[in-house]
């Protein structure tokens, strides 16, 4: 996992919740590290795990409510850092759209060996976009945030819905954004 991801998680928490929380996550999650996560490093899996762990048990929330709140933040200050992204798409569609073939292709020359997921589109007769996700992380639930946070950042109101899911066994999840403008 980049740095950068450990870098947006720790603003969150500090402008949701203050710097000792962060420093609390830190010492019940990851006590061997120093905290400091350099943005185009990579760190294992397993510590944005800890982190997520240690903050569902201390705020008695299900981790799958937290990781996806934090695809929804992290998705604002992705678009903060890179809007060249932002700016390319005139909507939310054309944004989906492009994460794997113009986004995810971008990101592989700034960072070395980012490890993203992979998405397969379908344009579904009803206007709907289905989204085939596939990574090892299995963090979909991520995706799904991510999405969110597109939808309110393009002011488009949608409907997610996540009906094959590799958690359940399958070998991809699929993603179904229904929109709720034209698009």
């Amino acid at each position: 996992m980049k740095g950068i991801v450990f870098n947006i998680l720790e603003e969150m928490v500090i402008e949701k919740c203050g710097m000792a929380a962060w420093n609390e996550l830190l010492e019940t999650a990851l006590p061997n590290e120093d905290g400091a996560f350099t943005a185009g490093k990579s760190y294992p899996d397993e510590n944005l795990f800890a982190l997520v762990h240690a903050a569902s048990a201390k705020l008695e929330t299900p981790a799958e409510q937290i990781i996806s709140g934090f695809g929804e933040y992290m998705f604002g200050e992705l678009a903060k850092r890179y809007p060249i992204f932002i700016e390319q798409a005139p909507d939310l569609k054309a944004f989906l759209l492009s994460v794997d073939q113009v986004i995810h292709t971008e990101v592989r020359k700034l960072y070395d060996d980012p490890n993203l997921p992979s998405f397969e589109y379908d344009q579904l007769d009803s206007g709907a976009l289905l989204m085939e996700y596939r990574s090892p992380r299995k963090l979909c639930i991520l995706a799904e945030g991510l999405i969110r946070g597109a939808a309110h950042h393009y002011q488009t109101p949608i409907t997610l819905s996540h009906p094959t899911c590799m958690h359940a066994g399958s070998d991809h999840c699929d993603l179904i954004v229904e929109f709720g403008d034209e698009q």
